[in-house]
């Protein structure tokens, strides 16, 4: 790779923040016209997509229907999804993956001349309909969308750019208080150490979640919730941040702290087990292990808390070696590397966070209330979740709505419209730090108590002390980000503290258990299904 150069200011029509699958393929839509320049904040493929394992879901199976798909993801999620949106990803589904298949895809085929794909099922579906490469479904993924993003022409893929603010008519160069909107974003470059800026006609957030706001986590490190943070630093309203979904299954091990057991273990005939082996979700859910992911969590953590365990065991081994050697290779090899036999053996399992329900609010164009800034997958709230995410939706909403942005981008755009003068990142009143480990402290403090505060089980004592950290630690970093200059540790820190902050504030407004937040302050559902929204404007009065 070519050194870059040290001029700061780059122009292109549209700028996509994230080089996951929401943002690759919104890139290769936008790319038939228009000029793009996709932004990772690390390598190109370090995002979440690349770590999904499980697959994706669509109706695809003789017997299946939307309708079917539809309900399983209205019951997975409360109640709380918004049927429109819901409706709107169900019925593009099967469309979406003919596109990843164009692309080369390998989705595993069909085991009888009858179909065209094998398909699995999941916790909390009705029918078999998830679409998989194995167990390693998002890298396969995420290797096809790269492949051909960086080989077309109209794709400027950029690694390295750590995004800081976006750019608003705050920033314009002799119009302070112009019309307002979205104009680019300022990134860190971690090659040549300096902010640069990116300047377009409109602006894609696909940066992905914040699981990393919580000591224990599936995701990779940059999970840390920065397009969420930016766009309500813009003004733009963000909604049921409550819902943190935990993964009932990530591998327990001194030396592997993220290792993801994909629900497809469960779905194809997993059995939970206490160490004594005995079975227990059969006291919690008559689905017993494919019930939704927020009901086998809390069941976990409740055997867990009841036995004072460490961990529970997830057994596959009776399913037989050459099966689970055929549907888990990576899982299979993996845990033989770290002398875990999985088909003699039962794997040491705990929850983890894992995914972010809540996010900015966008409808189904995938429009924020920014003007300019449009937003995909799981940095958003588009209505499909609800209070819990039904397996192998995730990347699935990722290729539907990286489409309709797309779409909504191409069918607006104004080729006159001048791109304004946007002032440079200014840096002549602070310094380089000299207490790196101020961030490092606080950034090990805020993870322990959203994991002890702010977890699966909440209480109101619980989410006030949560409060109160949060409120002294916003303090601290606004004061070290205003004297130091910028790192990525640091910009990352002060993202995950707002996302903290809005988690709370949005744990602390629910009086109800429904779906992903659970309080035995208030166990019980209300009648009425509500988003939690909040407005930064009104937040801020």
């Amino acid at each position: 790779m070519t050194k870059r150069a040290h001029h700061d200011a780059y122009a292109h029509d549209v700028i996509v923040i994230g080089s996951g699958a929401a943002g690759l393929t919104a890139a290769l839509n936008l790319a038939t016209r228009f000029k793009v320049a996709v932004l990772a904040k690390g390598d190109l493929g370090a995002g979440s997509t690349a770590w999904a394992q499980g697959g994706i879901a669509a109706v695809l199976e003789p017997g299946d229907t939307f309708e079917s798909h539809i309900e399983d993801t209205m019951v997975a999620g409360a109640g709380l999804n918004h049927r429109a949106t819901v409706e709107f990803v169900v019925e593009h589904a099967a469309a979406a993956i003919d596109r990843l298949a164009a692309l080369g895809v390998p989705f595993n085929p069909g085991e009888n001349g009858d179909e065209r794909w094998h398909l699995t099922r999941e916790g909390g579906h009705s029918h078999r309909r998830i679409v998989h490469v194995d167990d390693a479904t998002g890298w396969a993924v995420q290797q096809a969308l790269q492949k051909a993003a960086a080989a077309h022409p109209n794709i400027t893929l950029i690694p390295g750019m750590v995004a800081l603010d976006l750019i608003t008519e705050r920033h314009v160069e002799g119009e302070r208080f112009a019309t307002r909107r979205c104009h680019g974003v300022y990134v860190f470059d971690t090659e040549t150490r300096h902010v640069r800026r990116f300047v377009a006609r409109a602006v894609v957030l696909a940066t992905g979640g914040a699981s990393r706001v919580y000591q224990y986590s599936t995701n990779p490190d940059g999970s840390t919730g920065d397009g969420i943070a930016m766009a309500w630093r813009a003004g733009c309203r963000v909604s049921n941040m409550e819902f943190n979904q935990f993964h009932p299954t990530c591998l327990y091990h001194s030396k592997v702290k993220n290792f993801l057991i994909t629900e497809a273990a469960r779905g194809e005939g997993g059995h939970l087990k206490l160490p004594d082996g005995t079975r227990f979700m059969e006291r919690y859910d008559e689905r017993l292990e494919l019930a939704p992911r927020d009901v086998v969590a809390r069941a976990i953590d409740a055997e867990m808390k009841r036995l004072g365990l460490s961990h529970v065991l997830l057994d596959i081994a009776h399913l037989g070696e050459a099966f689970v050697r055929q549907h888990f290779p990576t899982i299979y090899a993996r845990l033989l590397e770290l002398g875990i036999d999985c088909t003699v053996e039962p794997i040491p399992v705990v929850p983890a966070a894992h995914y972010s329900c809540g996010g900015v609010l966008v409808d189904l164009n995938g429009r924020t209330d920014l003007p300019g800034l449009w937003a995909a997958g799981e940095v958003t709230q588009s209505g499909l979740h609800g209070a819990n995410r039904l397996a192998s939706n995730s990347i699935l909403e990722c290729l539907v709505f990286g489409q309709s942005v797309a779409d909504d981008i191409g069918r607006g755009w104004d080729a006159h419209s001048p791109l304004p003068e946007i002032r440079r990142w200014d840096e002549s009143r602070v310094t380089d730090s000299d207490e790196e480990v101020v961030v490092a402290h606080n950034w090990a403090e805020l993870r322990r108590f959203m994991w002890d505060y702010v977890g699966i089980v909440r209480t109101d004592k619980r989410l006030e002390r949560a409060s109160h950290r949060v409120k002294l630690l916003r303090k601290e970093v606004a004061d070290y980000y205003g004297n130091f200059r910028v790192t990525p540790d640091l910009i990352e820190l002060r993202n995950l503290v707002t996302v903290a902050d809005l988690i709370v504030r949005s744990a602390r407004e629910r009086k109800e258990s429904r779906g992903l937040h659970y309080t035995t302050d208030y166990p019980k559902l209300s009648a009425v299904a509500r988003d939690t929204v909040l407005d930064p404007v009104l937040v801020r009065s």
